[in-house]
């Protein structure tokens, strides 16, 4: 087996591991349009980049905050 035969083979694997992570993986919900804490409008932005986001920035900040004491 050469090194194209192997790179072909190592790309086919790693292929197979993230179809496999793909049905094993939760679904995300749809994120929250408003924060479920403030109710407060949540970006687009951060709707698109945290995908099932429920809280705004503020919110997600306060809930860390809290949680690190």
């Amino acid at each position: 087996m050469d090194d194209a035969d192997l790179a072909v083979k190592h790309q086919e694997q790693a292929e197979a591991r993230a179809r496999a992570q793909r049905l094993i993986a939760k679904p995300v919900k749809p994120s929250a349009s408003h924060c479920i804490e403030c109710d407060e409008a949540i970006a687009q932005a951060r709707r698109l980049a945290v995908l099932g986001v429920e809280l705004c920035i503020e919110c997600q900040e306060l809930t860390e905050k809290r949680a690190n004491r």
